[in-house]
């Protein structure tokens, strides 16, 4: 077998330590939440690692560590560095309770997706007297130091430092995963191997150095050497641990041991979301629990792994994965036909042609786990004429392979399930008894031609979850995907482009909604109460819900919205978008398929108590008002934003702002790397204001409105809100560090700069005809934003405006 070796930069041939006999450790979860589908790749990777191994008939001994430590110092529990001990304490228990928990979480998730347990799954808690042996050993040496009971690793004692990642020791920056600025240390470099623990910590231990606890990376030093000696193998884990925790173990071992560490190291590229890395902080952690709750088999994950090198980056959506879903059945199916035709005799050429098919299928997979080829291989096979396989060598093939594509095919074809092919009958015991008379009717319906009815019965019976599929043998009956009847949205510019229409509507509200059922209903019913017979049209994207939001959308498109007081149905859009694309994404979306004359932004955290229409179309029927809302904001330093009455403002808060949609050009679309809604607002509150429309707030509008917690903020901690939204902020400053003279604490109509605007209005700096260049042609000269702040840069004039 050949794989891409890390520490060498090369695919090379595996040969292990002891003949026949391979050694794996690989890094486990930290235990203090859920761990995503990203982290559900990186052991799926291992374990069709371990599978082609064993299946070559080597024995395999795999060690997968459990992160129960929690490594940070508590006073440094207000930026989120100790992340165990921080859920412990937002759970309301200990950290062991915690550990405990999400240990078991992490080990059914496994299951789920028939990834082989670990030998051997060492808990970090477990093993500190290994950890305090080494670190003994590597101060005995002279390449560890104590001081005031912290013990560092002296980075300058082994040179060898970056040989993994690359880093060069001269480069490396102070601040790695978990370490806090430490005037300890001799060397900024240097990282802690042991801690000193501060009074009432929960999680310490005795050392010779005094009650403390260990540092991140001592623990997986310890417990692989421990289960698998000072030498060994393979290690995996994900591209993220390269650097540092991978380099600092392999400084620790190879300094305590003096030879080296680990021969091969195997990583897995990140599962992305949209373009982004999957993490909680992007709001796309996507875990099995979301996945099963849209109505997905669990394997089917696996599935969708197979479709990328291991060694790529694969961008995830439910898109995606329902097409996996699908392969993945049509999978099974084959399966399933091939077994009932297992009493065809087998072909005398069967035995020769199995070889040549598991050579080719070895060949892709030992190729660096190259599982795409692996996978057209496997559909090949199966497609192949019965003349070169028969169908009882090719059942025995897919269950061989299957041996490490692990998509269980052995236990399915057990099940009831497998034989719904072809015994439609039995999928009938697996529904609801009103549904299986429902079925019957439906047959009788298609036996006298009554076709009408038999569609209505059809429909019926797919509202309610469920599918029919019409045999020769009678109907089958099989759950139905949440999403299979709703077009999906991949990326914003998915959704209906409405832009350049004609007005439809007076008014689209436009709502965002994520995991938020609640919240969103409560707006809607409002909305319903205090249409006031004006002409609404309700514009929602569900941006990636993984909970109960998304039926009750789906039922909602289904039934329809309806103005309380009148009865008249109120436009409605519902937009399903296949994973979180992020808040400004979702609002573009919304933007994009309105078909109102004027666009309200709503958040789904506002409850109206009264009618509110009057006002804001009042507001934005003069044309000099761009953007009108219930809540102003003004600031005088391009920092900090107060709230204000007005009447004119900075900046209308995204609670409710309203503008009309032939403005929309002047703000759409919005940067999509505003995937949090802090300071959006404000972003776009400046467009109105460069292009020379005044910014209004209608406080009366604010009397009917009822502003609820915004489940979004209080969802989250404190260091995850100052780091959401300083994200924001440095997308803010960036685009608009020059908008002094925007400001209304400074507001001179005498001296307009606003050379960026696309929709300009009464602008003050033009040209005079010579000044201009030919069409088409850039030329430069001071653009002036504020007496104290000008630039000048390359840019173009439309020379019929002279602007």
């Amino acid at each position: 077998m050949r794989i891409y070796n890390t520490l060498t930069r090369q695919v090379e041939e595996l040969k292990p330590l002891e003949p026949g006999k391979y050694k794996i450790y690989s890094c486990g979860p930290t235990v203090y939440r859920y761990i995503h589908i990203g982290n559900l790749r990186t052991f799926t990777m291992a374990d069709w690692f371990r599978r082609t191994l064993q299946y070559r008939g080597n024995e395999v001994i795999h060690i997968k560590n459990i992160t129960d430590v929690g490594h940070m110092r508590m006073e440094t529990l207000d930026r989120g560095e100790d992340k165990l001990i921080a859920q412990a304490r937002k759970e309301g228990k200990t950290s062991a309770e915690i550990a405990a928990f999400y240990t078991r979480a992490f080990l059914e998730d496994e299951a789920a997706l028939n990834i082989l347990p670990a030998h051997v799954f060492p808990r970090a808690t477990e093993h500190v007297p290994q950890m305090i042996e080494i670190v003994q050993g590597l101060i005995a040496k002279g390449i560890a130091y104590e001081k005031s009971g912290n013990v560092y690793y002296d980075l300058s004692r082994f040179p060898a430092y970056g040989k993994l990642s690359g880093n060069q020791f001269s480069n490396l920056l102070e601040g790695v995963r978990g370490e806090d600025s430490d005037n300890n240390k001799r060397n900024p470099e240097d990282f802690a191997l042991w801690k000193l623990a501060e009074s009432g910590r929960e999680m310490a231990w005795d050392s010779p150095w005094g009650r403390g606890f260990p540092g991140w990376h001592i623990e997986c030093s310890a417990m692989s050497i421990q289960y698998l000696g000072p030498q060994f193998d393979i290690h995996t884990g994900g591209v993220d641990n390269i650097f540092p925790h991978h380099e600092d173990e392999i400084a620790q071992s190879e300094g305590w041991t003096g030879h080296q560490f680990v021969n091969y190291w195997v990583h897995a590229q990140h599962l992305l979301a949209d373009g982004l890395k999957m993490a909680k902080s992007t709001g796309n952690a996507y875990t099995r629990a979301d996945v099963v709750a849209r109505g997905f088999d669990p394997l089917a994950l696996r599935y969708f792994y197979t479709t990328a090198l291991y060694s790529s980056r694969i961008n995830f959506t439910f898109g995606a994965l329902q097409a996996a879903q699908v392969a993945l059945d049509r999978l099974r199916f084959q399966a399933a036909r091939l077994q009932s035709h297992s009493e065809e005799s087998a072909s005398k050429d069967d035995a020769a042609s199995k070889e040549n098919w598991t050579a080719r299928f070895l060949a892709a997979v030992e190729n660096d786990l190259n599982l795409p080829q692996a996978m057209a291989l496997v559909w090949q096979m199966l497609r192949c004429p019965p003349a070169e396989l028969s169908a009882v060598a090719r059942l025995e093939l897919l269950l061989d392979w299957d041996r490490i594509l692990g998509f269980d095919l052995e236990t399915y074809l057990r099940s009831e399930q497998a034989h719904f092919w072809d015994e439609p009958q039995r999928s009938l015991d697996f529904i609801p008894a009103e549904l299986v008379s429902l079925v019957n009717e439906r047959s009788q319906a298609r036996a006298q031609k009554n076709y009408r009815r038999a569609d209505e019965l059809r429909q019926t019976i797919r509202e309610a979850g469920f599918i029919i599929n019409d045999t020769p043998q009678g109907p089958l009956v099989l759950p139905r995907a949440l999403n299979l009847d709703f077009k999906q949205l991949s990326r914003w510019q998915d959704a209906p482009d409405n832009v350049k229409q004609p007005d439809q509507y007076e008014f689209s509200v436009n709502l965002l909604a994520q995991n938020s059922r609640g919240d969103l209903e409560c707006c809607l019913e409002s909305l319903s109460r205090f249409a006031g017979g004006r002409s609404l049209e309700i514009v929602i994207i569900d941006n990636g819900s993984t909970d109960d939001t998304l039926p009750y959308l789906q039922q909602l498109l289904k039934d329809g919205l309806k103005d309380a007081g009148t009865g008249a149905a109120l436009g409605l859009q519902v937009l399903f978008a296949d994973h979180n694309l992020g808040f400004a994404a979702g609002r573009n979306a919304t933007f994009r398929a309105s078909r109102g004359r004027f666009i309200i932004m709503l958040d789904t955290s506002i409850e109206l108590k009264a009618e509110i229409w009057s006002d804001l179309a009042q507001a934005l029927s003069k044309p000099e008002v761009g953007l009108v809302g219930p809540y102003g904001l003004v600031t005088t330093d391009l920092k900090e934003y107060l709230e204000t009455d007005g009447p004119t403002a900075d900046a209308i808060e995204g609670y409710l702002l309203a503008f009309r949609r032939d403005l929309l050009p002047q703000v759409y679309p919005i940067d999509e790397k505003f995937r949090f809604y802090r300071l959006m607002d404000v972003y776009m509150s400046f467009f109105f204001k460069v292009g020379g429309f005044e910014v209004l707030v209608l406080p009366q509008v604010a009397y009917h409105l009822e502003k609820h917690p915004h489940r979004e903020w209080f969802g989250l901690s404190e260091e995850e809100r100052q780091a959401k939204s300083k994200k924001n902020f440095v997308i803010l400053k960036a685009r608009w560090h020059h908008a002094q003279s925007l400001l209304v604490a400074n507001f001179d109509p005498q001296n307009r700069w606003n050379h960026d605007a696309q929709g300009h209005v009464q602008g003050r700096h033009g040209h005079k005809p010579a000044e201009l260049p030919p069409p088409g042609q850039p030329h430069r000269h001071k653009h002036q934003h504020w007496p104290d702040h000008d630039h000048e840069h390359e840019h173009y004039h439309d020379a019929a405006r002279q602007k």
